[in-house]
């Protein structure tokens, strides 16, 4: 099924966040998308300068217990592959495509509706003023035997046992997403 903007609103509304960080994300996204419908704004678009709706990919092997991170050149850090929408309101096409834009693997399978939500402000850059990613997180099944390619995005991109996680990165929204997953929330 194709995401909608309706889609994702609908969902965001019954969504369980896991936590109370996490339930503070979902609204800050659900206000976000409500100022965008009062100002005509498209959520999807990186010209709305105060921050855009982005989709990544959660991608994990349940069977080897581990999971497809991407570490990331701007920001220096270890993260799930994701990125902008580029005014595409299916979010989980534009996941789909991050994934395989930033790791090479197109044998990606979606586990479901939406996984996490995490709302980040992206530090100001050359080109671009500092504006907050609201991210909406999809569980995806892959397979660890598949050797990822990183993209120019990224300093490298590996697959990575869930308890090796926590020694790569202190990212709450990342570990929040190994708990989900490595006991038996996700996958």
């Amino acid at each position: 099924m194709t995401y909608t903007l309706e889609r994702l609103e609908d969902e965001l509304t019954n969504y369980r966040p896991a936590n109370d960080i996490e339930a503070r994300q979902r609204e800050s996204i659900v206000r976000f998308l409500a100022r965008c419908r009062e100002n005509g704004a498209n959520p999807f678009c990186r010209s709305t300068r105060e921050g855009h709706i982005t989709a990544s990919a959660w991608v994990v092997d349940p069977a080897a217990g581990q999971v497809l991170l991407v570490h990331h050149r701007k920001l220096n850090k270890w993260l799930q592959p994701g990125g902008h929408c580029d005014g595409e309101a299916d979010i989980l096409a534009a996941a789909l495509r991050e994934v395989e834009e930033e790791t090479g693997l197109t044998n990606i399978h979606t586990a479901g509706g939406i996984f996490d939500v995490d709302a980040h402000e992206i530090p100001a850059c050359v080109e671009d003023p500092a504006h907050v990613h609201y991210d909406i997180r999809f569980l995806m099944l892959g397979n660890s035997s598949e050797q990822p390619v990183a993209s120019a995005e990224s300093r490298a991109v590996r697959w990575m046992e869930f308890e090796d996680i926590p020694r790569c990165t202190t990212e709450e929204s990342v570990l929040r997403m190994v708990l989900k997953t490595s006991h038996g929330g996700g996958a």
